[in-house]
């Protein structure tokens, strides 16, 4: 290749400059060929996620009622987009404000940011390294003696003689293998910036989900507890007739039993609600020790009556889990790239301007100054199999890299396909659980009637009992389902990140033109 800086215009002309001969030919390697190697297209969703439903049979225009505010009917918005603070459809100014304070005193999500903006400095360093010309000067003075070999002028005399340079190298980027390395750069970059959107979704969710459980092990305690206060004012009845001669010792013993295996269930409970405000504290950034750490009910939060669901064929562009592989996938097809244009020649241009001189004042002057230009090419002849061998396996690495995108997609579908199914035969469970719990208790009214009238066993107030205690505690568990399945939705679509910016702008002060 011929590097000369001269046409046969300038052929009668004095030479360039050397440095102004670079700058040419780096205009000339940023305009030269285009890059080798594969260009990258994001990945297309499979055809048969392209279709209006997520899951095998279409759903239900709505969810089955229950009584009270967790059995609502619930619909679906086909279509719809997706708050940016989407645990507001909760409408539980607690859990907005301890998502917020969260979101602010996270380790994960400070160290997910912190990776981030690593990664953007790794980037600007590249582009520093790889994408412009390394400049480096040089200023030096040496004390010496010449001999009279050196020069007879000097001879035998002590000099100090000055040295200044300016040292410039490049190279010439002809087959793209350096673009292909800030493309993958530049791929990480995004990978990390769709991980911290990961990372603030998994938080946001942990936090509502375990505020959830929290409300729905509570909604637990009261209903055992109000069993139980039900039991022993049973216990007290059967104890006065067992005073009076009316009632046997075994009917008392019976329901004394009855009344300590129901306050056995507490414990554990209140173990189960302890270890979740625990889990909840951590989530929020503080230690289980801190106080003012909201309380949950299930009265404190709204269910949601028309839920958005986003369209399958748009799924993969709103999880920040998929497009966080999908950035990895375009990295991968980068290092293709790199290991692609490692089989071409490599150009490398350097120039050097300089002078040296006996005095300092004398530097860059008439004939103390000197100059280099140099280009040279390495094309790779044998290598041992090596540079295919690394072509390969960055292949591979992209291949690799295609099937775990592919894995995180269907996981992606199937998280939404599962909270659907959830929230319709969730639904359809508390319906029946509230007949369920209905009917136990007024089975339990008449048979208390009954056995103090004499007309029924105690055993079957016994069983009555029981079974009000299992329905009326299984009620609680099955209107909190209905908030996480709620919750799990949202998650599975992505949490709405795309629109924080636009919350944001929404959000600032309104700005004044200074006359």
């Amino acid at each position: 290749m011929n590097t000369s800086c001269t046409t046969p215009l300038q052929a009668r002309r004095p030479a360039a400059h050397p440095l102004a001969c670079l700058g040419l030919l780096f205009s000339l390697g940023l305009a030269g060929c285009a890059a080798v190697g594969p260009d990258f297209h994001p990945p297309e969703v499979p055809a048969a996620a392209r279709g209006p439903d997520y899951t095998a049979s279409p759903l239900p225009a709505q969810t089955a009622q229950a009584p009270g505010a967790a059995g609502v009917a619930q619909q679906w918005a086909v279509g719809a987009d997706i708050p940016a603070q989407w645990w507001a459809v909760f409408h539980s100014p607690a859990l907005d404000a301890l998502i917020r304070d969260a979101l602010a005193r996270s380790p994960s999500l400070a160290a997910a940011q912190a990776t981030l903006r690593q990664a953007q400095e790794g980037l600007a360093a590249q582009q520093g390294k790889l994408a412009l010309p390394s400049v480096d000067a040089q200023l030096g003075a040496q004390r010496e003696r010449a001999s009279a070999v050196q020069t007879q002028k000097a001879g035998g005399q002590v000099l100090t003689l000055f040295n200044a340079q300016v040292n410039v190298s490049y190279n010439l980027d002809l087959f793209g293998g350096v673009r292909r390395q800030l493309e993958g750069a530049q791929a990480q970059v995004d990978a990390q910036r769709y991980q911290v959107e990961a990372t603030q979704l998994m938080l946001t969710g942990n936090l509502v989900t375990t505020a959830i459980r929290e409300a729905g092990l509570r909604a637990q305690l009261k209903a055992v507890r109000e069993v139980l206060r039900a039991q022993q004012e049973q216990l007290g009845i059967l104890q006065k007739q067992f005073d009076l001669g009316a009632t046997p010792q075994s009917v008392v013993l019976a329901q004394r039993a009855q009344v300590a295996q129901t306050q056995a269930a507490l414990p554990g409970l209140d173990k189960a609600l302890a270890l979740t405000r625990h889990q909840l504290a951590v989530y929020a950034g503080r230690l289980p020790s801190e106080p003012d750490l909201p309380e949950f009910t299930l009265e404190q939060l709204s269910l949601p009556q028309t839920l958005p669901l986003s369209l399958p064929s748009e799924l993969a562009r709103q999880r920040p889990d998929v497009r966080a592989v999908e950035a990895l996938l375009h990295q991968a097809s980068a290092q293709v790239g790199v290991a692609t244009a490692n089989l071409y020649p490599q150009i490398q241009l350097s120039a050097t301007l300089g002078s040296t001189a006996l005095e300092l004042s004398d530097l860059f002057k008439g004939p103390w100054t000197f100059w280099s230009l140099a280009g040279g090419l390495v094309q790779p002849l044998f290598h041992g199999d090596a540079l295919q061998a690394q072509r390969r396996a960055a292949i591979a690495g992209f291949d690799a890299v295609a099937a775990q995108y592919q894995g995180t997609l269907l996981l992606a579908f199937q998280n939404v396909a599962d909270a659907l199914r959830a929230l319709q035969f969730d639904a359809d469970t508390l319906a029946a659980q509230a007949d369920a719990e209905q009917a136990a208790r007024q089975s339990l009214d008449m048979s208390t009637a009954q056995y103090q009238s004499g007309a029924v066993s105690y055993v079957q107030l016994l069983n009555a009992q029981q079974a009000w205690l299992q329905t009326h505690t299984a009620l609680a568990q099955a209107q909190a389902a209905r908030y996480a399945d709620t919750a799990a939705l949202f998650q599975a679509l992505g949490g709405g990140w795309w629109n924080r910016a636009a919350l944001a702008d929404a959000a600032a002060p309104a700005t004044q033109t200074v006359q």
